[in-house]
C-alpha cells in the first residue's frame, strides 16, 4: 500500500509541476493583460486544483501556502483587488515557492521554512488590502453603479464558466401559482446544462399533499454568463426558496475529473477522508458510502457533475483526443529499436539483391515500406512543439529587465513548429545566453532608447519556422547592434587578426563565438565573461547545426541558428572514397556533378569549380583523409570524378569523392571518445552488409574550405 501511495504521490508531483508551469505563463500573461478575465479564471483554477490535490495526497504545507496564493486570486477574480506588477511579481515568487515545498515531505529546511513564513505574511496583506471595507450609508448608489474592473473585462469576453446552482423552493411554493418546472427549463436555456433532481424528502403516496413541493434541484450549467443572470431568473422567487450558486472548479486541457476533487470542492467530504478512501480498492464512492461519509445521494450528484465537466471539456474541443504519460527513457528504447530494425531491413534488401530472388525482394520491399512507416511514426512521437522551451523565457526576461532596470518584451512565433524532444532538451542553454545577451548588451536603457528616437519598451523576438529538413530558430532585439570598431578592436587584441588584415563584416562578427572572447567593460551577474557565445557555438555544433550573426548598427541583430529536426535516424547520400564508405546527410546535398580528373589537376591551387553560374570551392576528400596507396591495392584514382554539392552556413561547398552510391536510410550511432574531434566526421552508421560508414559533417567541411585556400581564390576568380 506504501508503494502504491508513493506512485500516486509522484503523479501528483508531475501533474502539479505542470500546472505550475501553466499557472508561470498565465501569470506572465495577466502582466501584460490585467482585465482578462479569462486569464484570470485560469490561474485560479490552477492554483485551486494544486491546493485541493496537495491536500487529498497528505502535502499539508503545500495546501495551506497555495490556499493563501488561492484566496489572493480569488479576491483578484472578484475585483476586489487590482492586478498590479507587484501582484504578478509576488505571485510569481509564491508559484516558485510551491514547487519548492513539493520537494519536501518531512521537515523544511530552515531557509525555506523561513521564505515561506515571509512569503505567505506578504500574500495575507495583499488580501488584506482587497477585502471589501465597511461602506457609509450615505453613498449607496455610488456603490451599486460601479462595477469591478475585472467584473466588467469578464461580461465583455463573455467567458463559459461552470456553476452548480442549488435551488431548493419551499413546500408552499405551488400555492402562489409558480411553475417551477418553468424556471428549471429557463435556466437550462442558458447554455449546456445538467439537471439532477433530489426526492429523498418525497413521502408516501397516503401522505402526499398535492399542493406542497417535495423535490429540489441541482443543476449544473455552463455558460457564458455572470451570477446575477442566473439570479435573474429566480428574482420572484427568492422569497421563497434557497438559491445556493458556486462556480464549480474547472478544468484545463488535459486534466482528468476526478470524483474525490469534486467532492472535496462540494464540501461533502474532507481531504483526510479521501486519503483513506484510496487505500481501498473498491471504487471511491462506494467506500464512501459504506463508511457514511457522505450519502449515496451526494455521491450521485457528484458523479453528474464529473459526467458534466467531462461532456463539457469534449463539447469545447478541449478532449477531443485521449493521452497517456510515457517516460522519456521508454521512447529512446523505442527509437533505437526501430533504428536496429532499420538497419536490418537493409541488409535484408541487399541479401535479397544478391540472391536474385524475385518473393524474397518482394518480402523485402514490403519490409521496408512497414519499417518506413514505422520510423515516422515513432520519430513523430517524440516530436514535441518548441513553445513548450519559448515559453520559459518570458519568465527570464522579465527578471533580467526588472534587475537591469530595463523595460522590454518577449514576442513569440511559430510556437507550434516540432522538433525531437532530444533536440529540444539541448537548445536550452544557447537560447538562454543568446536572449541574456539582447538584454545585457543589446536592448538599450528606455531613456537612451527615447533619445535615439526608439520606443521606451525594447523587443526580443524568438521566432522557429520548418524549411526542409531543419528548423530555423532566430533570436533578434531592436537594440543598438554589434560595435564594429570594439568587436575589431578586442580581436585585434587577442591576436585573432592583424591590424592591416581587411576583413569581411560577417567573418569578424563570428568571431564572437569564440572562446573568451567579449567586448564589455564590466563583468555583470548577467554577462560579460565571454563564455556565452562560445557555448551557443559549441552546442550547436554537436547538433549539427549552424549559427549565423548578422546586425545593423542602432537597428539590433539576428543570430539564426538552423537545427535538424532529428538526432536519430536521417536520410543520406552514400558515396564511396577508395574502399571506404561514406554518408553525407541528404538534407544538405544541393546537387552531384560529373568532372575529368584531369580538369581538376589542371586547376592546381584554384580549388574551384563553376556551378549554376556559381564559383563554388570544393574540397577533395581523398587528400583531406590522407588516402594513401597500400601495397595490395591496384586501383589508382579514378579518371571521372564525382562531386556532391552540399550546402553549409549560408554557402555551397563541393566534396570531391569517387563514386556516388545512393541514398539510404541512417541510424546515426556516436562515435566514441577517442574521434569525438576528428574534423570533418560526426557520426557513424552500419550499413546493410554490416561494414560501418562513417558520416560527414558538411559545417566543418565548409569551415576548413573556408580556412583554406580555396574560398580566397573563389573570393579572387569572382
Amino acid at each position: 500500500m506504501a508503494q502504491s501511495m508513493d506512485k500516486f504521490k509522484e503523479t501528483f508531483r508531475e501533474e502539479a509541476f505542470e500546472l505550475l508551469t501553466h499557472l508561470e505563463d498565465t501569470l506572465l500573461e495577466l502582466e501584460s493583460q490585467p482585465l482578462n478575465g479569462e486569464l484570470i479564471n485560469a490561474a485560479f483554477r490552477a492554483i485551486h486544483t494544486v491546493k485541493g490535490s496537495a491536500a487529498m495526497f497528505g502535502f499539508d504545507k503545500v495546501s495551506k501556502f497555495a490556499h493563501e496564493v488561492e484566496t489572493a486570486l480569488d479576491l483578484c477574480r472578484n475585483g476586489t483587488l487590482s492586478i498590479t506588477k507587484e501582484f504578478i511579481g509576488l505571485a510569481l515568487k509564491g508559484r516558485d515557492q510551491l514547487r519548492q515545498l513539493m520537494e519536501f515531505e518531512g521537515p523544511l529546511p530552515e531557509e525555506i521554512s523561513s521564505e515561506s513564513e515571509a512569503l505567505l505574511k506578504r500574500f495575507k496583506e495583499f488580501a488584506d488590502k482587497g477585502r471589501p471595507q465597511a461602506v457609509p450609508l450615505a453613498a449607496p448608489q455610488t456603490q451599486v453603479a460601479q462595477k469591478s474592473v475585472p467584473e466588467a473585462a469578464l461580461e465583455k469576453a463573455q467567458v463559459a464558466r461552470t456553476f452548480r446552482i442549488s435551488f431548493k423552493p419551499q413546500a408552499s411554493i405551488f400555492k402562489n401559482g409558480t411553475k417551477v418546472l418553468n424556471l428549471v427549463e429557463e435556466l437550462a436555456a442558458l447554455g449546456q446544462a445538467d439537471v439532477i433532481p433530489h426526492m429523498e424528502q418525497l413521502p408516501s403516496l397516503a401522505e402526499l399533499d398535492p399542493e406542497s413541493c417535495y423535490i429540489w434541484w441541482e443543476i449544473l450549467l455552463t455558460a457564458a454568463v455572470d451570477e446575477n443572470a442566473i439570479r435573474d431568473i429566480f428574482i420572484f422567487v427568492e422569497d421563497l426558496s434557497e438559491l445556493k450558486i458556486e462556480v464549480a472548479s474547472g478544468k484545463s486541457e488535459d486534466e482528468p475529473v476526478r470524483l474525490g476533487e469534486i467532492l472535496v470542492d462540494r464540501g461533502d467530504v474532507s481531504s483526510g477522508d479521501i486519503r483513506e478512501a484510496l487505500g481501498s480498492q473498491k471504487k471511491l464512492g462506494e467506500v464512501l458510502v459504506e463508511s457514511k461519509i457522505v450519502s449515496r445521494p451526494q455521491v450521485e450528484s457528484a458523479l453528474a457533475e464529473q459526467e458534466h465537466l467531462k461532456k463539457v471539456q469534449e463539447r469545447s474541443g478541449e478532449s477531443t483526443t485521449a493521452s497517456i504519460r510515457v517516460a522519456s527513457d521508454k521512447l529512446d528504447a523505442l527509437v533505437d529499436l526501430v533504428g536496429e530494425l532499420v538497419t536490418l531491413q537493409a541488409r535484408l534488401s541487399q541479401t535479397s539483391l544478391e540472391l536474385k530472388d524475385g518473393s524474397l525482394s518482394s518480402v523485402a520491399e514490403q519490409f521496408e515500406r512497414l519499417i518506413s512507416q514505422l520510423r515516422d511514426n515513432a520519430m513523430s512521437i517524440r516530436m514535441l512543439p518548441i513553445g513548450s522551451t519559448f515559453n520559459k523565457f518570458r519568465r527570464l526576461v522579465r527578471d533580467l529587465s526588472l534587475e537591469l532596470g530595463k523595460e522590454m518584451e518577449l514576442v513569440t512565433e511559430g510556437a507550434e513548429t516540432e522538433l525531437d524532444k532530444t533536440v529540444i532538451e539541448k537548445l536550452g542553454d544557447p537560447l538562454v545566453h543568446l536572449i541574456r545577451n539582447s538584454v545585457d548588451h543589446g536592448i538599450e536603457r528606455p531613456d537612451v532608447r527615447e533619445k535615439a528616437g526608439k520606443q521606451r519598451t525594447g523587443t526580443i523576438r524568438l521566432v522557429a519556422r520548418h524549411s526542409g529538413a531543419y528548423v530555423l530558430i532566430q533570436v533578434s532585439d531592436d537594440g543598438k547592434g554589434l560595435d564594429r570598431d570594439a568587436i575589431k578592436a578586442k580581436a585585434i587584441e587577442r591576436g585573432f587578426i592583424t591590424a592591416n588584415q581587411e576583413i569581411a563584416d560577417s567573418e569578424l562578427y563570428n568571431l564572437i563565438f569564440e572562446p573568451g572572447f567579449s567586448t564589455a567593460k564590466v563583468v555583470t551577474n548577467v554577462s560579460g565573461r565571454g563564455v556565452g557565445m562560445d557555448v551557443v557555438k559549441r552546442e550547436i555544433d554537436s547538433l549539427g547545426g549552424t549559427a549565423q550573426l548578422s546586425t545593423e548598427a542602432g537597428r539590433g541583430m539576428t543570430v539564426t541558428l538552423k537545427i535538424p529536426l532529428t538526432l536519430a535516424i536521417i536520410d543520406g547520400l552514400l558515396v564511396c572514397i577508395g574502399r571506404e564508405f561514406y554518408v553525407v546527410p541528404l538534407s544538405s546535398v544541393d546537387g552531384c556533378i560529373e568532372i575529368r580528373a584531369q580538369n581538376l589537376r589542371e586547376m592546381g591551387d584554384r580549388r574551384i569549380i563553376s556551378y549554376r553560374d556559381e564559383l563554388v570551392p570544393y574540397i577533395n576528400m581523398r587528400s583531406f583523409f590522407d588516402f594513401g596507396q597500400s601495397e595490395d591495392e591496384t586501383e589508382s584514382e579514378p579518371e571521372i570524378e564525382h562531386i556532391v554539392i552540399a550546402s553549409a552556413q549560408d554557402r555551397r561547398v563541393g566534396l570531391v569523392v569517387d563514386q556516388v552510391i545512393g541514398d539510404s536510410q541512417i541510424v546515426i550511432k556516436p562515435l566514441g571518445r577517442m574521434y569525438r574531434d576528428v574534423d570533418g566526421v560526426s557520426g557513424a552508421t552500419i550499413l546493410g552488409d554490416g561494414t560501418v560508414a562513417l558520416i560527414l559533417d558538411v559545417n566543418r567541411l565548409a569551415a576548413v574550405v573556408q580556412r583554406g585556400n580555396g574560398l580566397k581564390a573563389a573570393a579572387g576568380g569572382a
